[in-house]
């Protein structure tokens, strides 16, 4: 009988989604991390074990989405030094570009623009152009560029996004595929709550999914290499310590004694050991959390929570935001340092913003009391976080001005902002142009 372990309020139409896709593909286990909400076809925030198959529409369009922190031997002076927050995060927007289909406004040279030319998956070679284009550029959305103030006063560098346009028509391709269109067909929109698309491993099509989101990942990985590179170089920093883990994506894992496809959604891996960067929404600290060993943990299949979302769309959200001359007004209180959580509050069944006012489920909502795939040690690291609009594959283990996504800053009140995005969200909450433009915004 197959097992679903959940973590905080349950929302029902997102265990609906989890349990039909399990079913489709016969899965022994899923799970559900406190940020979950639906989104097409598997909820973003579920985890599923297949032994047979993986799911294109479960790892999502945006293949390869996921955090990048990297720590610098910075303080608050030496940013304030340089001239303050303000003018860096204008050297930031003038030097990285942000928002949908953007290109760069400085190309990167990367080995894995050479292996997407010479992709095994034939149809991905053309797409090489656009690859190259958008490398190092983070899109809109919920993705963003952070920097962040820690709570020993040193200065990190965080970033969140996945894999561009590049990833999003890999996987368009793929859902393409699967109605027999061809792969730069415009597939057949489905439903949210539609059943999973699955491809049987050791088949054409399964084997050839995982070699195209395999290469998708590691184009990824690269982008968010070279942004974070391109901050460090901003700052005149070097980076030391660095998290770096993919939330979209699968992995072949060993669980219960055997092995599987994990299909994760919105869903950061967390082994005993493992570090993953979990980035708060805005008014949120983002921190550092590293998986324990634990029975609840195992039960998660070594799952946690990958925050920076959001629960609504932009036309619904219209209207609900205080806006004032040169951007939005931050929530009642303005910035704040938050109290210090204890490590065992990582995973969270009843998340509340800093100021105690209880969170959407949209938001990091796992950082308080995710003793999942955390247990009792599972916090290592608070890092500040904005709380102002400005205006607007490797292992599962892991190694581990245009239209603009998100510059932000951290700590006491340095800006951000973001445009409109994710792809990977439930059909009527994407939005339009993402519908419109297969290149997507990812």
């Amino acid at each position: 009988m197959s097992k679903v372990k959940t973590f905080g309020e349950i929302d029902a139409r997102s265990l609906e989604q989890l349990e039909r896709c399990m079913e489709a593909g016969d899965a022994d286990f899923g799970v559900l991390c406190a940020d979950h909400h639906p989104g097409y076809s598997q909820p973003i925030g579920g985890a599923i074990a297949y032994e047979g198959y993986v799911s294109p529409s479960g790892v999502g369009y945006d293949i390869g989405c996921g955090n990048k922190a990297a720590q610098t031997e910075l303080t608050r002076a030496d940013l304030d030094a340089q001239g303050g927050v303000e003018q860096i995060m204008r050297e930031i927007t003038r030097r990285i570009s942000f928002g949908m289909g953007v290109p760069a406004m400085e190309r990167v040279e990367h080995p894995v623009l050479d292996r997407i030319r010479s992709a095994d998956f034939a149809p991905q070679r053309k797409l090489s152009q656009l690859a190259a284009s958008q490398l190092g550029t983070v899109g809109s959305g919920n993705h963003y560029v952070n920097v962040m103030e820690d709570e020993n006063g040193q200065i990190w560098v965080g970033v969140h996004f996945g894999s561009r346009g590049f990833g999003h028509k890999t996987a368009s391709g793929f859902l393409a595929l699967a109605q027999g269109l061809a792969f730069d067909v415009k597939a057949h929109e489905g439903e949210t709550d539609s059943p999973p698309v699955l491809f049987e491993i050791g088949s054409e099509l399964g084997e050839s999914y995982i070699a195209a989101m395999e290469l998708a990942g590691e184009y990824a990985y690269a982008g968010r290499d070279a942004v974070v590179e391109k901050v460090l170089e901003i700052l005149g920093a070097e980076s030391g310590h660095e998290v770096h883990n993919h939330h979209n994506f699968a992995w072949r894992e060993e669980h219960f004694g055997r092995t599987y496809w994990m299909v994760r959604k919105g869903c950061t891996p967390a082994r005993p050991g493992q570090e993953g960067f979990v980035g708060g929404s805005m008014g949120d600290e983002s921190v550092i959390l590293e998986g324990a060993a634990s029975a609840d943990a195992t039960e998660s299949l070594f799952s946690t929570v990958h925050g920076a979302g959001r629960v609504m769309s932009r036309t619904k959200a219209a209207g609900r935001v205080r806006r004032r001359p040169g951007g939005v007004q931050a929530p009642a209180g303005g910035a704040r340092r938050t109290r210090r959580l204890d490590p065992g509050e990582a995973h969270a069944a009843s998340a509340r913003s800093c100021d105690g006012r209880p969170r959407g489920r949209g938001s990091v909502q796992g950082l308080r009391a995710a003793k999942a795939a955390f247990g009792r040690s599972g916090l290592v690291q608070r890092l500040g976080k904005t709380d102002r609009d400005r205006g607007t594959g490797k292992s599962a283990e892991g190694d581990d001005r245009r239209g603009r996504g998100g510059p932000a800053a951290i700590g006491r009140q340095l800006h951000r902002h973001e445009q409109e995005q994710e792809s990977d969200r439930p059909e009527e909450e994407r939005p339009r142009d993402d519908r419109r433009d297969p290149e997507g915004a990812g």
